[in-house]
């Protein structure tokens, strides 16, 4: 019988299911899933295999949507039609505003089965910054619930909109025996528009194709048959739901929770609006939920909810972090309250300029070395070089750099951006800092965060990393302050356990006993309520610093 480690090498054997290959991908030669949709309205079309599966479960209070596979297919294909009326068509952008919603995500797949492009815009933006994004990509439609078109306060956004409460049973009903579009689609044209973060500055609208998404989907599908294989077993059987709180506008509320389960077959049950813990648990017992997925500040709230007492922890089988890191404190309080998850702990990275796949780190290989970010996925290539974009050798740190299918194709209308992140042979830089070693990669922190300490380098992850082990700390952040004569020293932000209490020279005495002295936090600053977070989990210092304001709408 075949050992773990051949039964997974099997699957990309030639002839299997992930089968590899080398193509020519925008130029460049590239490792590649041989067989393979050639796009999203093909997964799509695919989906209906699934039937009456429920694919998505939205809660709104005491209200219940569920949409079947086959539904949203069928809708999808009503609604681009209705699209088409409208005049949208291949090429055109579809801008999406609005919270999680049925709405959403059927708008979503009727515009890519048109070969149009969704632009994702974020449901917490301020005006001034959805005029920015729509003004940027000058969509030819404009979907949006109330609330988000509410904030622009009047003012004409310069297109045509759609309002989801109003507008949107319209385009359901407007052909219902329609089939989904058979436009030609090439899976190298644009599918999607994400914007990145901002955490360092203005968002910027990553590009992402029909080739890159359905690369996700397969190396997800992959992961899971690799799981699969490695205890002997088979993905076959009716999956049980997972839980989704990212919002659609990103790469773990789009990619992972709606795009994936057209392959998985797999649905999500979506509760809306403001992140409720109780309401969590009540429906991780309601729907059989056997997953919860979130930000470290999601699972810390589940955690330490008095009507978690009630739970049959044993519903729960797997506790994903996504958007942040896992601090060992995280992995700690999960373990006291499902002692039985102790194994199934992995890690990743990636980012959306990546595509949102770059590597994963299994439960086995944290264990040999928890700060292990894992390998490069199936597909994707992996370099850390110097500042002169010179590869250096195995072990030294550097730029990490990524080179896959997956990998955006541009920063729309944004060639200067473009030509920073995209390096000569496709290789993106990440704008992240580590080494690879044995074929792991390890972080070590953004280069844009880099504190420069007296001529000296500190890594905020680093200190970061020490820090959320102390027992009184829940979560902390550390950044640069300016200096007069150092250039830069290390300030700390800690939100404390409830009656807990730090100060300065107990951090300094802390991290001593692990960090060199020009390292440890000059300064700290105890924080009353959770750090300031972006869309995807992301702290952002500049609201630490008071360059910004946090304006996080639910």
């Amino acid at each position: 019988m075949a050992d773990p480690m051949e039964r997974v090498m099997a699957l990309m054997a030639p002839g299997a299911p992930f089968e590899m290959g080398t193509e020519e991908v925008l130029g460049e030669e590239m490792q590649v899933f041989v067989q393979r949709m050639g796009s999203l309205r093909e997964l799509l079309a695919s989906a209906a295999r699934h039937g009456d599966v429920e694919y998505a479960v939205f809660h709104d209070g005491d209200q219940r949507i569920a949409l079947s596979f086959v539904d949203t297919v069928c809708r999808a294909a009503s609604i681009a039609a209705a699209l088409a009326d409208r005049g949208v068509g291949s090429g055109d952008r579809v801008a999406i505003l609005a919270a999680n919603r049925p709405e959403w995500i059927l708008t979503f797949w009727a515009t890519v089965s048109l070969g149009a492009v969704v632009v994702a815009c974020n449901g917490w933006w301020t005006r001034d910054e959805i005029e920015h994004a729509l003004g940027r990509t000058r969509p030819s439609l404009l979907v949006a619930d109330r609330k988000r078109l509410e904030r622009l306060d009047g003012a004409d956004p310069g297109m045509p909109v759609v309002v989801m409460e109003d507008d949107f049973d319209a385009l359901i009903g407007f052909a219902p025996d329609a089939e989904l579009p058979d436009v030609a689609i090439d899976e190298d044209q644009p599918a999607l528009m994400q914007f990145t973060s901002g955490t360092t500055g203005r968002p910027k609208a990553a590009v992402l194709s029909h080739r890159s998404l359905v690369g996700f989907v397969q190396i997800v599908t992959f992961l899971g048959a690799a799981q699969a294989a490695q205890v002997g077993g088979s993905t076959s059987g009716a999956p049980r739901p997972r839980l989704a709180v990212f919002p659609m506008f990103h790469i773990s509320g789009l990619q992972s929770a709606s795009i994936t389960p057209m392959a998985t077959g797999a649905g999500n049950v979506w509760p809306m609006g403001r992140f409720d813990p109780a309401t969590v648990i009540r429906l991780t017992t309601e729907e059989g939920i056997y997953a919860w997925n979130g930000t470290a500040t999601h699972i810390f709230r589940l955690l330490e909810h008095p009507d978690i007492e009630d739970l049959d922890v044993s519903l729960v089988e797997t506790v994903a972090i996504g958007g942040s890191a896992t601090t060992p404190e995280l992995v700690r309080a999960t373990e006291e309250r499902f002692p039985h998850l102790v194994d199934t702990f992995t890690s990743g990275y990636g980012s959306t300029e990546a595509g949102g796949m770059v590597s994963h780190a299994s439960n086995e290989m944290l264990k040999a070395n928890a700060d292990s970010i894992g390998m490069g996925m199936p597909t994707v290539s992996l370099k850390v070089v110097d500042e002169d974009g010179v590869e250096v050798a195995e072990g030294e740190s550097g730029a990490i750099c990524v080179r896959s299918p997956l990998t955006m194709t541009e920063y729309w209308e944004d060639p200067e951006a473009t030509a920073e992140a995209l390096m000569e042979g496709r290789w993106l830089v990440t704008g992240d800092f580590g080494r690879l070693e044995g074929g792991q990669l390890f972080l070590s922190s953004r280069l844009r965060d880099l504190i420069l300490r007296g001529g000296e380098n500190v890594y905020p992850a680093e200190v970061e990393a020490r820090l959320e082990m102390h027992p009184a700390v829940v979560e902390c952040a550390v950044d640069g302050i300016d200096h007069r004569t150092l250039g830069q020293e290390v300030k700390a932000y800690v939100v404390l356990r409830p009656d807990a209490t730090l100060d300065l020279d107990e951090v300094r005495s802390f991290c001593g006993e692990a960090l060199a002295p020009y390292k440890l936090p000059d300064h700290l600053e105890v924080l009353d309520e959770p750090l300031p977070r972006n869309a995807s989990g992301k702290v952002v210092k500049a609201v630490l610093r008071g360059e910004a304001t946090q304006t996080f709408v639910e």
